[in-house]
C-alpha cells in the first residue's frame, strides 16, 4: 500500500506514513488537566479505520456531507481523515460562529452527521451554536467535546474492528469550506483532493521540507490557511504536528513544540512583538542590539522565550504586516515571509521566497500559478489549487471566475517588473468622503505603527475626511487601567498621526485618531477567524458616534 503520497491525496499520505513509519509520533495533544497524549502514525491510521467501520454501519448516502465543529485538536484531523476514508465529504465549521450562521451552514450543506470536538462555551460560540443544531442530526463526540450524551469517538473505536478505507480519486470532492466572510452569507467553497494537495506539491519546489519538521496547529482548521499550511503539509511530508491547549497555555504549547516551521497571522505577530516590547522596551533593545556579543545573546534569548529559536521558515499571511514589524523580526534573525492566497484557491497563490523576499509585497506567483491585473486594478489568479466552484451557487461561481478560468480575488494590486505582487487594498473597501473623493484604507493603515497599538481601522464614509480607530494592546490597556497617565500616550499617537498624514494625499489625511474602548475579537464579530478586521461590522458599530467625534476637532479622541 506504500504509494508515493506526493502524487495522490491526503488519505493516501496517511496510510503511506502509517506503513513506512508506524511508530513515529504524528500528533501531540495537550489536555486541560496537564497531561499530553501522543498519537503515532500507526495509531492514527488504526483509529481512522475503526471509525470508518462505524460510519459504514450508519449506511449514510454515498458522498454525504459530514460536519466538523470544534477547535483544533488531534481528533479534528482524525475525524477529517475518517470522513474521507469512508467516502464522504467534510464540512468544517468555525467554533466562533454565531447560532444563526451555524444553522445556515448546516442547512445549506445538508449535512447528515456532525463530529463535535473541543469546545468550552466561554472563548467560542458553543453556547450560541448548541441551540441551532437540528435535534435529529446525529452527533459523534470527539475527546474534549461539551456533549456527553452522544456516541463518543473513543468508545466507538474500542468497539469496532478496523475497516478497509476507501482511497479517493484525486478529483473527488473532498471538502466544502464556508468562507469566514467579512460581508453577507458565507459561501461554500468546494475543493477536491487534487486542489488541496497542490499547496504541498508546489511548495516543495520552494522550501526544503522533510519528515523531521515540527509545526504547531492553533489557527482555525476550519479555514483553508491552517488546513493548507499545517494539516496538508504534515500529511504530505509526514512530520510531527503539535496542538495548543488554550490561549492561556499558548506560550507553553509553543515551547513544547519548538516548531521548525511556523505560520501565523499579522495580529499574532504583532502580539508577540508587543509582548517582547513590554518586557524589553524598544529603546533598550536598540542599545543592546548594537553591542556585538551581547546583541547575539539577547536576540537568541528573545527567540527562545517566544518558542521560535528552532524556526527556520516563518510565514505570515491573511492580512498585511507592516515593514517595520517584518524588519524587527528579521533583525532578531527570523526571516518573515509574506504569503498570499484565498479560500477559493486553497491558499495556493503567492509567496516570498527565502533570501529573495521583497518587503511590502506578497511575493511572486507560486509554481503553476498565473496572475494578472484586471479591471479596477483587481488581482486575478489562476491556480492549481482553484476551487471546483461554490456549493449550490453556480451564479456566484460564474461571477467570480472569468471565462478563461481566472479567479477574481476582490483584492486590488500591482505587479512589478520582477513579478512581485503588492496588494493595495480591497475593491469593496474603497469609500467616498462627503467631498466625493475615494479613499483606499489599507495603505494608510499599514503606515500607522505605534508600540502600544495592536490593530487599526480607517473609516469615514460620507464624512469630510477619513479618521482612524485604534485598539490598544492588552499591555497598554492594563497600564492605563493601573493609573498610567494617558497624556504621554496621547501626544505620541498625535505625532504618529501627523507622520502618517505627511505621506497622504490631501483627501486621505486623517482628521483624528479614536482610541476605542472595547476590544475587537472573533467572539464579538469584529474579527474574522484569521483575525482580519471586519471593516463593515466595525464601521456600523461606531457609525452613530462619528458626527460627534468630528465635531470635537481633537487630534486624539478617547471613546467614552
Amino acid at each position: 500500500m506504500a504509494i508515493d503520497p506526493q502524487k495522490l491525496t491526503s488519505v493516501h499520505s496517511l496510510f503511506y506514513w502509517a506503513e513506512r513509519t508506524p511508530d513515529n509520533v504524528y500528533l501531540t495533544q495537550p489536555f486541560p488537566d496537564g497531561h499530553v497524549e501522543d498519537i503515532t502514525w500507526g495509531q492514527a491510521a488504526d483509529q481512522v479505520c475503526r471509525m470508518v467501520a462505524y460510519l459504514n454501519s450508519l449506511r449514510l448516502p454515498e458522498k454525504s456531507n459530514i460536519a466538523i465543529l470544534g477547535k483544533n485538536s488531534a481528533h479534528w484531523i482524525l475525524a477529517d481523515l475518517a470522513i474521507w476514508s469512508a467516502g464522504h465529504v467534510s464540512v468544517p465549521l468555525y467554533p466562533t460562529l454565531n447560532g444563526e450562521t451555524a444553522a445556515y451552514v448546516l442547512a445549506h450543506s445538508d449535512v447528515k452527521l456532525l463530529f463535535l470536538g473541543k469546545l468550552d462555551g466561554t472563548a467560542d460560540g458553543w453556547n450560541d451554536i448548541k441551540g441551532s443544531i437540528p435535534k435529529d442530526l446525529p452527533i459523534i463526540s470527539l475527546p474534549l467535546s461539551p456533549r456527553d450524551d452522544t456516541p463518543k469517538w473513543l468508545d466507538i473505536i474500542a468497539e469496532h474492528a478496523p475497516a478497509k478505507p476507501r482511497l479517493p480519486a484525486p478529483d473527488d470532492l473532498a471538502t466544502i469550506v464556508y468562507t469566514s466572510g467579512s460581508t453577507g452569507r458565507p459561501k461554500g467553497v468546494m475543493h477536491s483532493f487534487r486542489t488541496m494537495i497542490s499547496v504541498a506539491d508546489g511548495l516543495q519546489q520552494l522550501f526544503p521540507v522533510t519528515s523531521s519538521e515540527r509545526m504547531l496547529s492553533y489557527l482555525p482548521l476550519a479555514h483553508v490557511a491552517e488546513r493548507a499550511a499545517v494539516q496538508t503539509q504534515s500529511l504530505y511530508y509526514g512530520f510531527h504536528l503539535y496542538f495548543a491547549n488554550s490561549l492561556d497555555t499558548f506560550q507553553e504549547d509553543l515551547q513544547r513544540a519548538r516548531p521548525t516551521l511556523f505560520f501565523s497571522v499579522p495580529r499574532l505577530w504583532m502580539k508577540f512583538y508587543l509582548g517582547v516590547n513590554a518586557k524589553l522596551p524598544l529603546k533598550k533593545q536598540r542599545v543592546l542590539f548594537n553591542i556585538p556579543i551581547v546583541s547575539a545573546l539577547v536576540k537568541k534569548k528573545v527567540l527562545k522565550q517566544l518558542g521560535l529559536d528552532h524556526c527556520r521558515a516563518a510565514l505570515t499571511g491573511a492580512a498585511p504586516l507592516s515593514a517595520e514589524i517584518i524588519n524587527w523580526y528579521r533583525n532578531l534573525g527570523l526571516e518573515l515571509l509574506e504569503v498570499y492566497g484565498m479560500s477559493e484557491n486553497f491558499g495556493y497563490s503567492h509567496v516570498n521566497r527565502p533570501g529573495q523576499a521583497k518587503i511590502g509585497t506578497v511575493g511572486m506567483a507560486n509554481p503553476g500559478v498565473e496572475h494578472r491585473i484586471g479591471n479596477d486594478s483587481e488581482v486575478e489568479v489562476r491556480s492549481p489549487g482553484q476551487m471546483l466552484g461554490y456549493f449550490r451557487n453556480e451564479e456566484k461561481t460564474r461571477e467570480d471566475i472569468t471565462e478563461d478560468g481566472f479567479l477574481k480575488t476582490g483584492d486590488m494590486g500591482e505587479i512589478d517588473q520582477a513579478g512581485y505582487l503588492r496588494i493595495t487594498g480591497r475593491v469593496k473597501d474603497l469609500f467616498k468622503t462627503s467631498k466625493g473623493k475615494y479613499v483606499v484604507p489599507v495603505p494608510i493603515e499599514n503606515r500607522f505603527n505605534h508600540p502600544a497599538v495592536e490593530v487599526v481601522c480607517v473609516a469615514g464614509a460620507n464624512q469630510p475626511q477619513p479618521c482612524m480607530m485604534v485598539l490598544l494592546s492588552e499591555e497598554a490597556r492594563q497600564a492605563l487601567d493601573n493609573g498610567v497617565d494617558r497624556a504621554g500616550l496621547e501626544q505620541e499617537l498625535a505625532r504618529e498621526l501627523e507622520a502618517v498624514n505627511d505621506g497622504c494625499e490631501s483627501h486621505e489625511r486623517l482628521a483624528f485618531v479614536v482610541v476605542v474602548k472595547e476590544p475587537w475579537t472573533m467572539e464579538n464579530g469584529m474579527l474574522t477567524p484569521t483575525m482580519k478586521i471586519k471593516r463593515n461590522v466595525i464601521e456600523n458599530f461606531y457609525n452613530q458616534k462619528m458626527d460627534g467625534w468630528f465635531a470635537r476637532r481633537d487630534k486624539v479622541v478617547w471613546e467614552l
